[in-house]
């Protein structure tokens, strides 16, 4: 072992390989997937035993892409203000070892969801993480400004998993939930690319708000929550949820337009990564939402309509 990776592996701690996963975004698919599981099983039947293990392997499948991810990226980290601080750029983690961190949890993933789960969780989680980490990470970010709607599949991918999980199957309300994600994620990023515009710049990343220009950014974010709005309806109109998740989706889409509106037609400084932190808050709320209706549906109802009868609207 070289003099430079016995001094990288000594300043090294659990803190940076933890780093090395991105911890919050792995949490959020987690809850996505968890969300998957939940409305997959009927009230009160769902097997702790399957929402463990799957949490467990698509959570370590998210957690290897992530670190792919942060491999591949190392040298343009080094110069972006949001990311010089990571574990790689920093040399608290050498590129050999969080290589190995990576594809230890790549083939824990598979193996456990293999084992425990079924055949067809294991191949889509491991069709997401190459999807990220290869075909978006390696390929798209650097080829187009439109990286994250052509790449965003991979990232809306973690509903279906947690519902193949428990049916083995691809289900069409499954979809439903991953075409919310997938819309929802250019206004997402791209709210976020505004704020960071000047450090995707200087690393020649071909980002919208850089290729495009801010202003023609902020309308494509209008276009995309407005095409985000109308899919998340559709779990209603499909009759997959009931109007406890209805009314919830109006409500938390209308005060993202609001976000928008402020990011688009105010001089606010902050407004782009506020919307970027609303967007966040906005995807857990509409999937609990779904969970709450799932499980509280006949009593929402009974509550709202003051009568024992369901489905009164």
């Amino acid at each position: 072992m070289n003099t430079d990776t016995t001094t990288i592996t000594e300043k090294s701690s659990w803190r940076d390989y933890y780093d090395l996963c991105k911890p919050k975004v792995v949490a959020l698919l987690l809850l996505t997937s968890i969300v998957g599981v939940v409305l997959a099983s009927p009230p009160g039947e769902i097997s702790i035993f399957i929402l463990v293990m799957s949490t467990l392997g698509i959570g370590l499948g998210a957690a290897a892409g992530a670190a792919i991810n942060q491999i591949v990226e190392r040298e343009s980290d080094a110069r972006m203000d949001r990311t010089e601080n990571r574990p790689l750029p920093q040399g608290r983690v050498s590129q050999q070892h969080a290589f190995i961190f990576a594809m230890l949890m790549a083939a824990a993933s598979v193996f456990i969801l293999t084992a425990w789960i079924n055949v067809l969780t294991a191949a889509l989680t491991f069709a997401s993480m190459i999807g990220y980490a290869v075909v978006y990470t390696m390929y798209l970010k650097k080829a187009t400004p439109q990286n994250i709607v052509i790449g965003g599949l991979a990232g809306a991918a973690p509903p279906l998993l947690g519902w193949a999980s428990v049916t083995g199957t691809i289900d069409a309300h499954a979809l439903l939930l991953v075409l919310i994600i997938y819309t929802w994620t250019p206004p997402h990023f791209w709210a976020l690319a505004i704020h960071r515009r000047d450090d995707y710049a200087k690393v020649n990343l071909p980002m919208l708000p850089v290729t495009h220009g801010i202003e023609f950014t902020k309308y494509s974010i209008l276009g995309y929550t407005i095409l985000m709005f109308m899919v998340t309806l559709l779990p209603y109109l499909a009759y997959m949820r009931g109007e406890f998740y209805l009314v919830s989706a109006v409500i938390l889409g209308l005060y993202f337009f609001y976000k928008v509106f402020l990011l688009m037609f105010s001089s606010r400084k902050n407004a782009a990564i506020m919307t970027f932190v609303y967007s966040i808050n906005y995807l857990m709320l509409l999937f609990i939402s779904m969970v709450i209706d799932h499980y509280f549906s006949n009593e929402i109802n009974q509550f709202l309509c003051g009568t024992v009868q369901y489905n009164c609207f």
